[in-house]
C-alpha cells in the first residue's frame, strides 16, 4: 500500500487502510447519493455512524446553492 501511495504521490504518513476506507466511503457517496446502501456496505449497525462520510464543508453548500440559481 505505501509503495502504490508513494509511485501516487501521496504523503507516506497519510498512508493508512482507515484513510482508503475513508476516500472510498467519500467517493461512492458523492457518486451514488445513497448512505442507506454505504452504510451496508462499510458494515455500520447505526447510520449514524455513515453520516461522517456525508460531512459537506460552508464552501460546498455555496456552491450548491450558487448552480441553483435561487433570489435570496
Amino acid at each position: 500500500m505505501k509503495a502504490l501511495c508513494e509511485a501516487a504521490r501521496v504523503s507516506p504518513e497519510k498512508v493508512f487502510p482507515h484513510n482508503l476506507r475513508h476516500l472510498f466511503a467519500v467517493t461512492y457517496y458523492r457518486m451514488q447519493k445513497d448512505i442507506v446502501h454505504l452504510a451496508d456496505i462499510l458494515g455500520h449497525s447505526n447510520i449514524e455512524y455513515t453520516r461522517i462520510y456525508t460531512f459537506t464543508s460552508e464552501e460546498e453548500h455555496a456552491r450548491v446553492l450558487s448552480r441553483m440559481c435561487l433570489l435570496i
